[in-house]
């Protein structure tokens, strides 16, 4: 069985609809890039995968024995947290705490696993420094290395790249594919329709149209045409998030 499965799912809040008729499968290995115009209900879509919301209608299915502590989440972040007084290791251990139960200490399996997740993500020279003193694309390196620690199955990733700069925008797509290419399964919102066809195998288009399929299929879909032909013609990725 698929590691997600999603079946004819309605979204929003009370009785206000905010994205339908949303149906998909993320199998394992997949790189599923979630994209769509702006309220479309990609950041609802998510919440609602980590069970931080329930669907209006609809259905989710995990299975392949995945558990819902199994999911990394890379949300967007406020700017409370941007400011967050605790220094980088103690960030990304505190992707361990799900597991650790009412268990105070870390164990040696999980120290190892943090160290580990540092050295992937390249922060393990600054594991001593204040979160709040780094830079926009080291505190998403350090909140991705939190991920990895709390899975290495599925990681979601809600523009991962948001008010980063072109070349570290291009470093983190590159950790992402990287991570994605060892086995770990990514789901990730875009505003970046360009970057999306070129990093995903799968696509799922929210809004007033819906398509899920291949980066290929996308490409050659009517929604996917029009969409790229928009980047194309402004020049640049189109603000589609």
């Amino acid at each position: 069985m698929s590691l997600l499965k999603v079946d004819n799912l309605t979204l929003g809040y009370s009785s206000r609809i905010v994205a339908e008729n949303i149906s998909f499968s993320v199998e394992e290995g997949d790189y599923l890039c979630v994209v769509g115009e702006n309220g479309s209900g990609k950041s609802t879509l998510m919440k609602t995968l980590l069970g931080l919301q329930e669907p209006i209608s609809g259905e989710i299915q995990v299975g392949d024995g995945l558990k819902r502590n199994e999911i990394g989440y890379l949300p967007q972040q406020t700017v409370v947290q941007r400011d967050f007084p605790a220094s980088v290791q103690e960030v990304v251990q505190s992707g361990c705490q799900a597991r650790m139960g009412i268990r105070p200490f870390y164990n040696r399996e999980e120290k190892k696993m943090v160290r580990e997740a540092m050295e992937k993500l390249g922060i393990l020279d600054i594991a001593g420094k204040s979160y709040r003193h780094l830079s926009g694309g080291q505190q998403q390196r350090v909140l991705l290395a939190r991920a990895l620690c709390a899975t290495r199955r599925i990681l979601l990733l809600d523009e991962p790249v948001s008010g980063l700069d072109p070349k570290v925008t291009m470093e983190m797509y590159e950790i992402i594919k990287t991570l994605n290419d060892e086995g770990v399964t990514i789901i990730m919102i875009s505003h970046d329709i360009e970057a999306a066809v070129k990093y995903a195998s799968n696509i799922l288009h929210v809004g007033n149209r819906v398509f899920f399929g291949t980066k290929e299929d996308y490409r050659n879909s009517e929604i996917g045409r029009y969409f790229l032909e928009g980047v194309n013609q402004d020049g640049g990725a189109e603000d589609v998030g």
